[in-house]
């Protein structure tokens, strides 16, 4: 008894979440119906996973259900009560990905079913499609996601953010694409400037000319009239001018100043020397 119990409990070890089964009802419940799914337990359906050809609510099992018939199903969850698991079954074909599921840095593979002037959505099997922008196709410039993919291709991706309040997936193609190598861009090197030689001078029957200040020879009639050249007088500036100005106003108001002083002496003089005289004269 106990060895049938234990190769009951391994059978049904077995059984994942999500597996699919052909399955064959058993029996038919108010709530449901037993599903025989080749296990050493028949598994259970609920009215509530039970969907109608036309995929309307139902209200009784007996509208959509006979015993007898084959139907598709897959593994809800595996429950356990008193030490015993139950399998519970859907009509509902679940989520290749649930969003607990989804992670971030994961690899995605998955169908393109969009395309958008942005980018591309991908269909992964979760609630939403993904979406690859433009941006994440591919290293280089991309003028629009036609040149990249086409609807229908099959496409592998990686998680790159999730928002789950916005029900968002966003994936990169270039993620998984290898980093292209730099291209490195060798400037032509400038020819070297060309230098008459002094000997191909003498050949020409002229000696070679150097710039004196680098102590260097030159012609000698370049020389005399380099020496002889008068030197250009440099034109004063505007400050300089005005500081000329300035200076000559001084020089101008300090003379009329000596003068006005030189006329002041002299009146006291004049006026000295005539008093000088009325008093002689009254005296005699």
């Amino acid at each position: 008894m106990e060895s049938n119990i234990a190769a009951d409990t391994n059978r049904t070890s077995e059984v994942k979440q999500k597996m699919h089964f052909t399955g064959k009802v058993v029996k038919i419940r108010l709530a449901g119906a037993v599903i025989d799914i080749g296990q050493d337990k028949p598994a259970v359906l609920h009215i509530s996973q039970i969907v109608s050809p036309d995929n309307q609510p139902i209200k009784r099992v007996e509208d959509v259900l006979k015993e007898g018939q084959e139907i598709e199903v897959w593994v809800k969850k595996i429950a356990r009560k008193d030490e015993e698991e139950r399998i519970e079954l859907t009509m509902i074909k679940p989520l290749d990905l649930e969003w607990r599921e989804i992670k971030e840095g994961m690899t995605v593979k998955g169908k393109v079913v969009r395309l958008e002037k942005f980018g591309a959505f991908v269909e992964i099997g979760a609630e939403r499609p993904g979406l690859v922008h433009i941006s994440e196709m591919a290293h280089g410039y991309v003028k629009q996601p036609g040149d990249v993919v086409k609807e229908g291709d099959e496409v592998e991706a990686r998680v790159i953010e999730i928002n789950r309040r916005k029900k968002q997936i966003k994936l990169s193609m270039k993620a998984l694409l290898p980093e292209p190598e730099p291209v490195i861009v060798e400037k032509p090197a400038r020819p070297a400037p060309k230098v008459q030689s002094s000997s191909a001078a003498t050949r020409r029957g002229k000696k070679p000319t150097r710039n004196p200040r680098r102590g260097g020879d030159m012609d000698n009639s370049a020389l005399i009239n380099t020496i002889n050249e008068p030197q250009a007088e440099a034109e004063p500036t505007y400050m300089e001018l005005a500081l000329r100005s300035a200076m000559e106003k001084a020089k101008d108001r300090k003379k009329q100043q000596e003068d006005k002083k030189a006329r002041h002496v002299s009146q006291e003089q004049e006026d000295l020397l005539t008093r000088t005289l009325e008093n002689k004269v009254q005296t005699k």
